[in-house]
C-alpha cells in the first residue's frame, strides 16, 4: 500500500497556529496598575496627601520605580499570555495572567466584526477587532491587531462565516463595497446646530445663571452652574460631530459598511436580516431642508445609527437597501388616531399614526419631533394588545409589537375594534413573514 493509498480519502487534519496581539499592546495594559493607585489616591485624598508628605524624595523615586517596574511586568505578562487561533469552525481567544479565560466563538454565530482605531491606535499602524455575536450581552475583542493584519483577519472571518472552505478563505478576502452615501462636514454641522437639544443645552445655560443670581447674589454659584450648563451645550453638538465626522455608508455582499469618526475611526458593519427596526426621525428645524436621521435597531448589536442626517430621498435609497422590498409610506397614507383619541391626549393625538404594508408595521409618534418606526413582520417576536380604564371607556386601544432587539413599537390610541383586527392580522402576517424571511447568514 503506497502513501498515496493511505491518504486517498482521508482528510489531513489541519494544524491551528495560535497568534499574538501586536507588539504595542503591552503599552495599553500596562497602565492597569496605575489606574489601581490612581483610584485609591483619589478615594481618599486626603489621606494620599499626607502619605505623600510623609515620603522622602528618595523614598518616592523607589516607590515610583516599582509602581512603573509593577506595569510593565503586568502588560507585558497579559499580552504574554494572550492567544488566538481561527479553526474551521470557531475563533478561540485564551486570555488571563492567574485566571484562564478561553472564549470559543462560533464562526456561524457571528453577525458583525468591527475595527475601531482610537487616535493613538491611527498613530501606532494598530486597530481593534471587535465581535458581536449572537446572544452575547458583551462584544468580545482582540486589541490591539496590526492595521493590515486586522483588516485581513476580518476578511477571513467574514468569508468562513458565510461558508467559505478554509483553505480558500484567505484567497477570498474582504469584499468590495459600493458607496451609497457621504455626509459632508459642513451638512453634519448645520444639522446638529439645528437640533433641538442643543438649544435647549444653551437655552438652559442663559436662563438659569441669572434666577441663580437673583436668588444668591453670588458670582462663584452662577459660575459653577452656567459653565458647566455652557460647555454640555458646546460638548454634546462637538462630540457628535467628532464621532459621525466624515460618515460613509457603502454596501458590500456581508451587508452595509459603516465608516466614520474624526479623532476615534470606526469600521462597522450592519449584518443583513439582523435589522429588527428603522425609525426616520425628523426634527422640526431639519423638515425645511428636507433632513432626515435613519436609526436602527439590530438584534445583539450596539450599531444604532444607519444615516446621521441625509435629503429624505437618499435616506430612503439606503433603508432600501437594509429592507428590501419596503416602501416608506408618505405621511398621508398613515392612518391617524380617530378624534375622540383628543380626550385622552390632547393636541399631540395628531402626531400618532400607523400603516401596514405587504413588508412593514409602520407606527409613528412625535407632533415636533417626527419618529417613523417600521418593523418588517418577519421580525415581529409578538404582538400585544393594551387598554387602560380611560381608553376603555373611549373605546380605544395600544398595539405593541415587540421585536427581537428587546425593544416595542406602538401603535397608540387606536380604535379598539380596529386595534383588536388589527393583532390579529400582524400575528398572521409575523408567522408567514418568518417563513418566507430570507436567509441571515453572512454573504447569503
Amino acid at each position: 500500500m503506497t502513501a498515496a493509498d493511505v491518504g486517498e480519502g482521508v482528510r489531513p487534519k489541519r494544524v491551528v497556529l495560535e497568534r499574538r496581539l501586536h507588539p504595542v499592546t503591552p503599552f495599553r495594559r500596562a497602565w492597569a496598575p496605575v489606574a489601581v493607585v490612581v483610584g485609591w489616591a483619589a478615594h481618599d485624598p486626603n489621606q494620599a496627601q499626607e502619605q505623600l508628605t510623609r515620603l522622602t524624595t528618595t523614598t518616592l523615586l523607589i516607590v515610583l520605580a516599582v509602581v512603573v517596574s509593577a506595569a510593565s511586568l503586568y502588560g507585558f505578562l497579559s499580552w504574554w499570555f494572550t492567544h488566538f487561533a481561527v479553526t474551521d469552525s470557531e475563533l478561540r481567544i485564551r486570555t488571563g495572567l492567574l485566571f484562564r479565560r478561553t472564549a470559543h466563538i462560533r464562526l456561524e454565530r457571528l453577525q458583525a466584526v468591527d475595527i475601531t482605531q482610537p487616535l493613538l491606535a491611527r498613530i501606532a499602524g494598530v486597530a481593534k477587532l471587535r465581535l458581536d455575536v449572537v446572544g452575547a450581552d458583551k462584544k468580545d475583542e482582540l486589541a490591539f491587531l496590526g492595521e493590515s493584519e486586522a483588516r485581513a483577519l476580518r476578511a477571513e472571518l467574514l468569508a468562513r462565516a458565510a461558508g467559505f472552505a478554509p483553505e480558500t478563505a484567505h484567497e477570498v478576502g474582504e469584499a468590495p463595497a459600493r458607496e451609497l452615501l457621504r455626509v459632508p462636514p459642513r451638512e453634519l454641522a448645520v444639522a446638529l446646530i439645528l437640533t433641538g437639544a442643543t438649544w435647549g443645552a444653551l437655552a438652559a445655560a442663559l436662563v438659569v445663571p441669572p434666577f441663580l443670581w437673583l436668588a444668591t447674589h453670588s458670582v462663584w454659584t452662577v459660575l459653577a452652574t452656567g459653565l458647566p450648563l455652557l460647555g454640555a451645550a458646546g460638548a454634546s453638538s462637538a462630540g457628535r460631530f467628532v464621532g459621525e465626522y466624515d460618515w460613509t455608508v457603502g454596501e458590500s455582499p456581508d451587508g452595509l459598511r459603516i465608516d466614520h469618526g474624526l479623532l476615534d475611526r470606526t469600521h462597522e458593519t450592519v449584518p443583513p436580516g439582523r435589522v429588527q427596526t428603522v425609525r426616520i426621525v425628523e426634527p422640526l428645524l431639519w423638515r425645511r431642508r428636507g433632513w432626515v436621521r435613519v436609526e436602527l435597531d439590530v438584534a445583539g448589536s450596539a450599531n444604532s445609527v444607519l444615516v446621521p442626517v441625509a435629503p429624505r430621498a437618499v435616506a430612503e435609497a439606503v433603508i432600501a437597501r437594509v429592507l428590501p422590498g419596503a416602501e416608506v409610506p408618505v405621511t398621508a397614507a398613515l392612518s391617524r388616531p380617530p378624534r375622540r383619541a383628543g380626550r385622552c391626549l390632547p393636541l399631540w393625538w395628531r402626531g400618532y399614526g400607523i400603516a401596514v404594508t405587504d413588508t412593514v408595521f409602520v407606527a409613528r409618534h412625535g407632533l415636533l419631533r417626527r419618529s417613523v418606526a417600521l418593523v418588517p413582520h418577519a421580525k415581529v417576536q409578538s404582538v400585544r394588545l393594551s387598554q387602560g380604564p380611560w381608553k376603555r371607556l373611549w373605546r380605544l386601544a395600544d398595539v405593541h409589537v415587540d421585536t427581537g432587539a428587546g425593544k416595542t413599537v406602538t401603535a397608540r390610541l387606536r380604535d379598539a375594534q380596529e386595534a383588536a383586527e388589527l393583532l390579529r392580522g400582524q400575528a398572521e402576517r409575523s408567522r408567514t413573514g418568518r417563513r418566507d424571511a430570507r436567509s441571515d447568514q453572512w454573504m447569503a
